[in-house]
């Protein structure tokens, strides 16, 4: 089953910045072949659900591996099963009834 995700991991005890860490997960999330969009709050990711799961549980254990003692995620998810959606396509057909409305 495919699934989208709004993928938040913030890393705790590690001081203000946080850029490094999310980082090093972008790289596992490219590295595990899927499909992703970093935005200003944390990150899409699209892909078969047991590959992006995998790969929200490898963040972790790199996360922690770099010395973040403690981690909190958040997770938004969706999956549809009438049709193959991207998250392009969900964007797109936002964007094109906005240019209908001129």
């Amino acid at each position: 089953m495919r699934v989208m995700i709004d993928l938040c991991v913030v890393p705790l005890g590690v001081g203000v910045s946080v850029s490094e860490y999310i980082a090093a997960c972008s790289k596992v999330l490219r590295e595990a072949g899927l499909e992703t969009h970093l935005h200003a709050y944390g990150t899409n990711v699209e892909g078969e659900w047991d590959e992006v799961m995998a790969a929200v549980k490898r963040c972790h254990e790199v996360v922690h591996a770099m010395g973040a003692p403690r981690i909190t995620t958040t997770i938004k998810l969706g999956t549809r099963t009438d049709r193959r959606q991207s998250m392009q396509d969900k964007v797109d057909s936002v964007e094109q009834k906005l240019d209908r409305e001129g």
